[in-house]
């Protein structure tokens, strides 16, 4: 199957959904199809309220393109890879609806920093969550703030250093990332539909309100998103980062 973005609105709920044949891993370009369809859900009067999911029945996402990874050259191009997932979550975070997170498994790195930006995640007791990035001599600089935000600073640096253990849905619902979680994905879907058809019968004004409110302080992510992912385009580049990369090939 090829990767692809889409997007259906059905009664005023935007389902935006993203897919990758590699276990959801997504490369630049669909990186960025995902943060401009983000966008434009967001100015859509037609839209309500987004849902945000990923094809397949197994991982949710699991991370950025290892294949783009593993050719970065120059400090450059590492920032711009960086950047994609970024670009994601400043668009959630700019969205002036509400979003819901609908996880149906595992996901990693760039994938929690999804998670954590959407504005009420709801998952399966299968999507247990892990921050990779330490593995391969970086961090999870970019999706931190977004997981710090939601989590916790002491959650966040707990997977974080922990970097090759994934941690359970239940975990992370007591930490504060899921809402609920569900024994499995139709009772998932069943709830992730309740809550959005809910939230379409609400005032759309008090809801844009209320997200403002609920990202007050992160006014500068769109610089400090940036500076992250120069930081992780210059360590992808280390002697370090390259000698395990080479094991991965």
């Amino acid at each position: 199957m090829e990767p692809y973005v889409t997007q259906t609105i059905n009664n005023g709920i935007a389902h935006i959904e993203f897919f990758h044949p590699a276990h959801n891993s997504l490369p630049s370009n669909v990186l960025a199809q995902l943060a401009q369809t983000i966008t434009n859900a967001g100015t859509n009067k037609e839209v309500k309220v987004l849902v945000l999911k990923s094809g397949g029945d197994r991982t949710f996402c699991a991370g950025a393109s290892f294949n783009e990874l593993i050719n970065i050259n120059d400090e450059a191009t590492g920032k711009v890879f960086f950047s994609g997932f970024a670009n994601v979550i400043n668009a959630m975070r700019t969205c002036p609806k509400f979003i819901i997170g609908r996880i149906q498994g595992k996901t990693v790195g760039g994938g929690v920093g999804l998670a954590a930006a959407t504005d009420y995640c709801m998952a399966t007791k299968f999507a247990a969550i892990k921050l990779s990035e330490l593995n391969i001599g970086i961090g999870p600089f970019v999706v931190g703030p977004a997981i710090e935000r939601k989590m916790g600073l002491s959650a966040m640096s707990q997977i974080a250093i922990n970097a090759n253990t994934f941690y359970p849905a239940e975990w992370a619902k007591q930490k504060g990332l899921y809402t609920e979680v569900y024994e499995n994905t139709q009772a998932l879907d069943e709830a992730v539909h309740q809550t959005a058809q809910l939230l379409c019968t609400y005032n759309p004004e008090a809801m844009a309100e209320m997200k403002k409110v609920f990202w007050t302080g992160t006014s500068n992510w769109d610089a400090l998103l940036a500076e992250r992912a120069a930081t992780s385009g210059r360590l992808v580049l280390s002697e370090f980062t390259k000698e395990k990369l080479k094991g991965f090939k």
